[in-house]
């Protein structure tokens, strides 16, 4: 089970690193042409109201809800009653996401002024906000479609199809920058569009899966199916539940919309650097792991279930503990690399490095959040997601009240990450406590070797690195020393944890 596990992460994995890369192009290239001003705030709010709902649906609450409903008719229905299921579900999703599209644009003054208040206080870049998030609201719709066609194929195991999608999210916006932009009295408007357009193609990238495994939906409306019954009750929990992670990013962007001009706009280019590891790893890991869960679940196989999640939690420490340590001392020197040009300044880089590095320090909590949910969800139990995500995002907003005026916006970064260890922490209890989760054997030696590697590599990176450098070099040499850096720390990493004793099978045994 491991293996099949694995092969499928290394697949989910690989199609989005490829997204991730084109995701840094395009960022470099924001950041080159648009810099970090009132204007690209406008955009990454308008941009990441839509962005946040593609992670509740496409990455949260309809998964975590329809993947388990969906198991359960492959699992015990024939393919008959599966059509039906796939065809109300596609209706009733489609009539949801027509009404919720046109009530956001209708009222994108009113969403503005709830996600960024502070833009009120600079009407240009308020109404600028608010014209932009009209265009780029309809995304909700195509990306939510995406989601509902990738939860078939990831049941089905054909997970490269819906990994590889993100990448035309890419494409487009960066087509967008450098042919529309130009073209248009306000260039930043232009990224909107690039926005709008790639949802309409993500969703026709998805039919030609969908038709080879014979499920293309046909509309009907079901509102009273049995199936989407299970799922609309699913999902209204799931949706806080499982996203409270991105409701602290939002609440984020609320604040630092009072902070210093800049501050959302740095907030984004060091989310993005968090969102690599995440997404290359974290993401692709749940996205793999919830459907063999779910599968699990349906057979009443408990011992396999453990020991899949047990497998997951194993690689989350394995890959997330070098991954924020990384993150964090390389910081500066990663922003400099994929930002400093042009417009963006060696203050923004500095600026944009401080909540790289607060981030870092959750990026554990972030991954193990992922991971951790499934183990609910695929059991169709959203209550603890939702009360213990409540916790944590009380905890957010007294962190980020706490936080925020000693260290700006790097204290609303440091602020989500600590609440995401709290979230963390709190489900894994309940797993435990629950019984549904035992641990395998060899955990305390595991972390022992992990731990020393780590160590190893931080003192690699401390005692040689001179993130100073960085300002004063061109591209190749910022890019050349990053990727140095990077390798040897890996190398060094991989290297103390086989003479220590580490080897695949401490993984496979979970």
């Amino acid at each position: 089970m491991s293996r099949k596990l694995f092969k499928s992460t290394v697949v989910v994995s690989s199609m989005t690193m490829i997204s991730r890369i084109l995701g840094f192009i395009r960022d470099m290239m924001f950041a080159r042409i648009f810099g970090a001003d009132s204007g690209t705030d406008a955009f990454f709010v308008a941009f990441k109201i839509p962005n946040f709902l593609r992670r509740l649906f496409a990455e949260g609450a309809f998964a975590q809800a329809f993947v388990p409903v969906l198991s359960d008719y492959k699992e015990q229905g024939g393919k008959a009653a599966l059509r039906h299921f796939i065809d109300r579900t596609a209706g009733t999703l489609a009539i949801i996401l027509i009404l919720t599209t046109i009530a956001g644009m209708l009222g994108a003054p009113y969403i503005i002024m709830a996600f960024a208040p502070g833009f009120a206080w600079e009407g240009e870049q308020y109404d600028l906000a608010v014209q932009m998030l009209r265009i780029t609201f309809p995304y909700l719709f195509f990306i939510s479609s995406v989601a509902f066609a990738g939860g078939i194929l990831n049941s089905y195991g054909k997970f490269a199809v819906p990994a590889f999608t993100p990448v035309f999210l890419n494409i487009c916006l960066i087509s967008a920058a450098i042919w529309l932009a130009p073209l248009m009295p306000d260039p930043i408007v232009a990224l909107a569009w690039g926005v709008f357009f790639a949802g309409a193609v993500q969703l026709a990238f998805q039919f030609p899966a969908l038709r080879r495994l014979g499920l293309v939906p046909r509309l009907r409306f079901g509102f009273k199916d049995a199936g989407v019954k299970r799922i609309l009750t699913l999902m209204i929990p799931a949706l806080f539940g499982v996203s409270i992670t991105q409701i602290n990013l939002l609440l984020d962007t609320l604040i630092a919309s009072f902070l210093t001009t800049g501050s959302v706009s740095w907030l984004y280019y060091s989310d993005r650097l968090v969102e690599f590891p995440l997404g290359l790893f974290g993401i692709a890991l749940a996205t793999v792991i919830l459907p063999s869960l779910s599968k699990n679940h349906a057979t009443n196989d408990t011992e396999s279930f453990s020991k899949s999640l047990d497998w997951g939690l194993r690689l989350v420490v394995l890959i997330g503990i070098p991954s924020a340590l990384g993150l964090g001392m390389l910081a500066e020197p990663m922003i400099s690399t994929l930002f400093q040009y042009n417009e963006f300044t060696e203050y923004d880089v500095t600026m944009a490095g401080r909540s790289l590095m607060a981030y870092s320090v959750g990026l554990l909590g972030f991954i193990l959040v992922k991971i951790l949910v499934p183990g609910f969800t695929s059991r169709k139990d959203m209550k603890t997601p939702v009360r213990i995500g409540i916790y944590a995002m009380v905890a957010n907003m007294l962190l980020n009240i706490a936080l925020v005026f000693p260290l700006a916006h790097a204290g609303l970064a440091l602020a989500t990450s600590l609440a995401a260890f709290f979230n963390a922490s709190l489900l894994l209890a309940s797993l435990l406590k629950s019984g549904v989760y035992h641990p395998s054997a060899g955990w305390r030696v595991f972390l022992l070797r992990v731990i020393l590697a780590a160590c190893a590599m931080v003192a690699l990176l401390y005692h040689f690195v001179d993130t100073d450098l960085w300002f004063d070099w061109g591209m190749l040499e910022r890019g050349y020393n990053l990727a140095m850096w990077i390798t040897f720390a890996a190398f060094l990493y991989g290297i103390v944890l086989l003479v220590s004793g580490l080897r695949l099978k401490h993984l496979s045994a979970a």
